[in-house]
Order: C-alpha cells, then sequence, then structure tokens
C-alpha cells in the first residue's frame, strides 16, 4: 500500500484518521504520523469545509462516491487539489478511501479555460483598456499577477506609453525597473524572465536580482507582422511564487492574442482617421464637419447658445498651381491650414471640404461680433507673405460668416449663407481689385 502513488487513508466517525498510506507526505506535506488522529476537515481548504462535511455525512449513510473533489491545504500553505474515493466500511465503522492529486490538471484546466476567455476577450475588444484590464484579471487566475503593465510603442515618434500600469511600488513605469524592462524586451523582440536564480543583466536594465526573496519579472513582447509594437510585463510579490519558462511559454501566447487586437484597433482607428480627415493637410473632412456641427448644433439649442460658420476661400488659388506648380499649392495649402489653426480656440474645428475652400466652426460664440472679429484675425494671418521653397506668395482669402440662430437653424441652411456671403465677399474684392 505505501508503494502506491494515492494516498489511502481511513477516517472514523467521528472525522479523525486513523490510518494514513506514505504517499501523504508527498500530496499533503505531512507524514502518517502527523496526520493521524488529527480533524480531516482542518485540513480542507476552508471554502470547501462545509461540502465535504455534507459528503461525508452522504457516505457514512451508504452512499459511495467515487468522484469527489475538493481542495487542501499543504503543510506548506499551497492548495492542492484532490479527488477522492470513498465509501464506508460499516463492518469497520471507518471511511475508507483513496485520494488522488489532480493539482497540475486543475491548473492546466484552469490555463487553458483563462487562454480561451483571453482569445475571446481580444477577438471581440472594442476598447483596449478594458481588454488589458480583462487581460490582468484572467491571468492572474493562474499566475502571481498583481503587479501588470502593458507598454505599446510608438515608432513614428520613438515613444514609449504605458496605457495600463497596476504597481502599488512604481507610480512612474517610464522611470521604473519595469519601464527599463518594457524597453529591453520591444528593443530586443525577446521574452525575458528575471528570478533571484536569473538575474537579468542586458542592456539598459538597473534592477538588482540577488536576494532569494526579490520579486519576479515576465516581460514578453507584443508581435505584430510590422515588428515589436509593445510588451506586456508581469511582476510577482517579494518572496511570492516564481514564473517558469512554461509560464513564460503561455504568456507568449498570450500575447500574441493581445498584440493582434492592438494592431487590429490601430488599424480601425487609422482607418477611421483617413476616412474623416483630408490627406493633405490632416484637417477633418466634410464629413467629420457635419458630424461636429450636428452635436455643436444639438448643444446650441439645448442651451440657448451660439454658434458661427466661417467659409474661407482663398482667391486666385488657381493661379498659383498654374504659375508654380501643384507641389507649391500643395504646400500653400498646407501653409493656409496651419495658419487657420493657429487663430482659433482647441474646441473650434478647422475642415478642409475641399480645393481651396476651408471652413472653420466656432462652437460657441457669445454675440455675432465675437464671429466677426475671428474672420478679421483669419483674415490678417493669411494675408502675411508665405515663403514656400524660394517662392515668396501672397494670398488674400475671402470669408462668409454664417450665425446660428440668426441665419438658420439647420446644418445645411448654414452652409448656404456662409457660401453665399463668402461670393459675395469675393465679388467684392474683385470689383475692389478691379479699381
Amino acid at each position: 500500500m505505501d508503494l502506491l502513488l494515492d494516498v489511502v487513508c481511513a477516517v472514523d466517525r467521528e472525522g479523525r484518521f486513523v490510518f494514513v498510506s506514505a504517499a501523504a507526505e508527498q500530496v499533503f506535506g505531512y507524514t502518517p504520523e502527523e496526520m493521524i488522529g488529527q480533524p480531516m476537515i482542518e485540513m480542507v481548504h476552508p471554502a470547501d469545509r462545509q461540502r465535504t462535511l455534507d459528503a461525508a455525512r452522504e457516505i457514512i449513510s451508504g452512499q459511495p462516491n467515487p468522484n469527489f473533489e475538493n481542495r487542501y491545504l499543504r503543510k506548506d500553505g499551497q492548495v492542492v487539489h484532490i479527488l477522492w474515493s470513498a465509501r464506508w466500511s460499516e463492518v469497520d465503522q471507518l471511511r475508507i478511501a483513496v485520494a488522488r492529486d489532480i493539482t497540475e490538471r486543475k491548473q492546466a484546466e484552469s490555463r487553458q479555460a483563462a487562454l480561451y476567455a483571453i482569445s475571446e476577450a481580444a477577438h471581440a475588444a472594442e476598447d483596449l483598456l478594458a481588454l488589458f484590464k480583462r487581460v490582468h484579471q484572467l491571468i492572474g487566475e493562474w499566475l502571481p499577477a498583481l503587479n501588470f503593465s502593458v507598454a505599446l510603442y510608438d515608432e513614428h515618434c520613438a515613444q514609449l506609453n504605458f496605457p495600463y500600469h497596476v504597481d502599488a511600488h512604481e507610480r512612474d513605469p517610464e522611470r521604473s525597473v519595469t519601464g527599463q524592462l518594457c524597453a529591453e524586451v520591444i528593443r530586443t523582440g525577446q521574452p525575458v524572465l528575471v528570478t533571484p536564480d536569473q538575474p537579468f543583466a542586458l542592456h539598459g536594465f538597473t534592477g538588482t536580482q540577488n536576494e532569494q526573496d526579490s520579486p519576479c519579472w515576465l516581460g514578453v513582447p507584443l508581435n505584430s507582422q510590422k515588428g515589436t509594437i509593445g510588451a506586456l510585463i508581469v511582476k510577482s510579490m517579494p518572496g511570492s511564487e516564481r514564473y517558469t519558462e512554461r509560464d513564460k511559454d503561455l504568456l507568449q501566447y498570450v500575447c500574441a492574442q493581445v498584440a493582434a487586437a492592438v494592431e487590429r484597433k490601430q488599424l480601425h482607428s487609422r482607418l477611421q482617421y483617413m476616412a474623416q480627415h483630408d490627406h493633405l493637410t490632416r484637417l477633418p473632412n466634410r464629413e467629420l464637419l457635419r458630424e461636429r456641427l450636428t452635436g455643436s448644433l444639438l448643444k446650441a439649442r439645448k442651451d440657448g447658445g451660439r454658434l458661427a460658420l466661417l467659409y474661407v476661400d482663398l482667391d486666385h488659388f488657381k493661379h498659383v498651381n498654374d504659375t508654380y506648380g501643384h507641389s507649391i499649392g500643395d504646400m500653400l495649402l498646407q501653409t493656409v491650414a496651419n495658419r487657420l489653426q493657429g487663430c482659433v480656440r482647441e474646441s473650434d474645428t478647422v475642415a478642409r471640404i475641399g480645393g481651396d475652400e476651408f471652413v472653420v466652426l466656432l462652437d460657441s460664440v457669445q454675440a455675432a461680433e465675437d464671429a466677426a472679429r475671428v474672420a478679421i484675425i483669419l483674415r490678417q494671418a493669411l494675408s502675411q507673405p508665405m515663403r514656400l521653397e524660394s517662392h515668396s506668395l501672397n494670398i488674400l482669402p475671402s470669408i462668409g460668416v454664417a450665425l446660428y440662430p440668426e441665419h438658420g437653424s439647420e446644418e445645411d441652411q448654414l452652409f448656404k449663407h456662409a457660401d453665399e456671403a463668402m461670393y459675395a465677399a469675393k465679388r467684392l474684392s474683385d470689383r475692389l481689385g478691379r479699381h
């Protein structure tokens, strides 16, 4: 019996061990001598005790139970999952049971369920922050991951940012050990495991790992088809369970799912940006302008506020293209876009709706004089000479103003009035130019 890998035990009617085979020490951490005479229920995980007592009563009443699962607390404090097969011996007045350690199987099932849930969450992700929170929660079910960070790298501005960072001891991740580790993982595109037994001495890492109760770090890159776009880092508490190579492999699978979700979201954001912005000036286009105008009108109607629409057209822009070429014309339009944006508030919208036509939406104005004052500022800004390569160009704008509610209560009415006012200003300018 002592040669069996499973534990054989006998428990009396009062629930005390009267016999335990030698395998108990491997499974429970206690020697048979330490267990005999002890109440069985005190070794059971507190959350499973009532269920275990109910099952014991059924067995004593004569109902064998060949597949009962519960959790025990080992001598070292770790949780062990046990599959019991038990029946009552009326002759001996003992509960005879065989215990099999299924901890590894239960952990594998838990990991598999978590990985499946992460795949589902990544596939359905609409909000990256919500995805990172969900992944943190799921990883925490099979890894010590109280401290968890996600770093994303923007290659265009060579900047590392942390959209998700949970660490009670590292408030500023960019200046912390976690930040250094993220930078190294992204630089190399390789996972890194740091434990007291595996100190990390690669370039840029200044953390010390010379004490056995030091925390562990596990960093895995978020790799996409374009390269490494970020990193995911988990850090254990000092003295807690250490990460293993197997954990690293599992986290790499998780990171593949997360990276795909991040890349998909970034692609969606780029496509949405392209659909709503002018590719030359990067200004909102007609569709986004209408969307914002709709929102501004709703707010103005609700609050009894006012807004203004300024239609800006560049006089004789065709002459610039014909004389200097389209590349200079494009540079002029970009300069105009920058100057217009520099004249208004962040809450206002400057849009290019086609050719040399721009529209400025003043989200909230107090009086008609405010819109007229902005129009004067815009005209002065655009009238300043523009140095484009070796050419110095002067251009004048024609600006038409429409006010809500004076000139209309609907979008089309305001656009029509601003357009007509702009053409009236252009005709006046042409007459003055001829004279």
